[in-house]
């Protein structure tokens, strides 16, 4: 790859990594996505088991969809004390927004979801044609 010089007055490099104003990031630091919910996504035999991190929302507040071949999660609720101005947030307080794409493996119809302890786990069985039962050959 080759190194390419800017020519005119003003114009350098910035190293690696970095862009020209006006690209990337905002001037005023980084916007807080919507979706800002950590999840776990794990594989098994049987099918699929997502644990999303959603401290502080309970089922009432978050709302689980299937369209086509998207698995849609949401949470909206109202705080009720004024929060104050974080040094740091890392969890939403009023809103978030997931979606996967679903495997052709996914039975649809079987997903379910439940919470515990703040984390929603959502269980996405395989049809069965996906499932490889496990069996041992004997040697003749």
């Amino acid at each position: 790859m080759r190194h390419h010089k800017h020519r005119g007055e003003g114009r350098h490099h910035r190293g690696p990594g970095r862009r020209h104003r006006g690209h990337g990031r905002p001037p005023h630091g980084p916007r807080r996505p919507k979706h800002n919910v950590p999840v776990n996504i794990l594989e098994t035999e049987t099918g699929f088991e997502a644990r999303v991190f959603c401290i502080g929302f309970t089922k009432e507040n978050v709302k689980i969809n299937i369209v086509d071949d998207m698995l849609y999660i949401s949470g909206t609720r109202t705080p009720v004390d004024e929060y104050p101005d974080f040094l740091l947030q890392e969890y939403p307080i009023k809103s978030f927004e997931r979606w996967f794409q679903l495997s052709e493996k996914v039975d649809q119809q079987a997903v379910t979801a439940a919470f515990e302890d703040g984390v929603l786990v959502i269980t996405a069985p395989k049809v069965a044609g996906a499932v490889r039962p496990e069996r041992e050959i004997t040697i003749e």
